[in-house]
């Protein structure tokens, strides 16, 4: 039995409903409905130029500028470490339904976690956000662009990826010169002859430690005074010769010493 009705009713339904023609093929292209995805080539070859090129400015800053001055080696394995794993997982993260910030706030738990148990130098904290910074400007900054329905390399958007990070090294490069800046440093000393810490015998103090530490004084500041001991802590700035470092100046026991 026919119902040439019904079959009218329904050829009316499928004109209505996205102006499609019943005459028309009905079967549609997968690529309209779905959205369009990088291959595992392209994706693969993403990871390696955000890598390689957060390693090598983050290798140029820690060990031409950094590690130069202060030969810390500890800090030379964390922040060459820190940097790639930041910026795997700042890419990782950003390939997923997940927001920047719950990613910047797993990295602020995992630092918190590590470095309160020490009193990180200012200059080690600079760096280290210097590289946290590329990290996430490598591990983010857009470098395929969607031509039609696939992804193509933006060889403008890595041209600009690489500006950044060489503005940031030249930027490092012109305040770490010494014949731009000249580098004030302290030193903390246990001092025995107190009787040279009142104001009026400043220049006297200057004058005998001086002598002792073999530097040139720009300033000093009196710290804790222990006088059953006969000795204070005296804080005292000097600027560094040409290559010299100053990465213990400020330690006063050995356990704090981290070769």
């Amino acid at each position: 039995m026919k119902f040439p009705h019904i079959m009218s009713f329904i050829q009316d339904d499928i004109s209505a409903f996205g102006n499609l023609d019943p005459a028309d093929d009905m079967l549609l292209d997968v690529q309209t409905i779905t959205d369009a995805m990088m291959t595992t080539t392209q994706k693969i070859s993403e990871l390696g130029i955000r890598f390689a090129l957060n390693l090598l400015v983050c290798w140029l800053l820690v060990h031409f500028f950094y590690y130069k001055k202060s030969r810390r080696r500890d800090y030379y394995f964390t922040f060459m470490v820190f940097s790639s794993a930041m910026l795997t997982l700042l890419y990782i993260m950003g390939n997923v339904e997940v927001g920047v910030g719950l990613t910047l706030g797993l990295f602020a738990i995992f630092g918190v976690i590590r470095y309160r148990t020490e009193t990180v130098p200012i200059r080690e904290m600079t760096y280290l956000f210097i590289i946290i910074a590329l990290a996430a400007v490598n591990g983010l900054a857009p470098i395929f662009h969607l031509a039609g329905a696939h992804y193509v390399l933006s060889w403008g958007s890595v041209g600009v990826m690489a500006l950044v990070n060489l503005l940031i090294v030249l930027l490092v490069w012109i305040l770490e010169s010494e014949s731009l800046v000249k580098h004030t440093t302290t030193k903390l000393v246990l001092y025995d002859r107190i009787e040279l810490i009142v104001p009026e015998r400043r220049e006297e103090l200057i004058a005998d430690l001086e002598k002792r530490l073999g530097v040139k004084i720009d300033n000093l500041e009196i710290g804790h005074v222990d006088f059953l001991r006969d000795a204070a802590y005296i804080k005292v700035f000097y600027r560094l010769e040409k290559g010299e470092s100053n990465s213990i100046n400020t330690l006063t026991r050995a356990k704090d010493y981290v070769e």
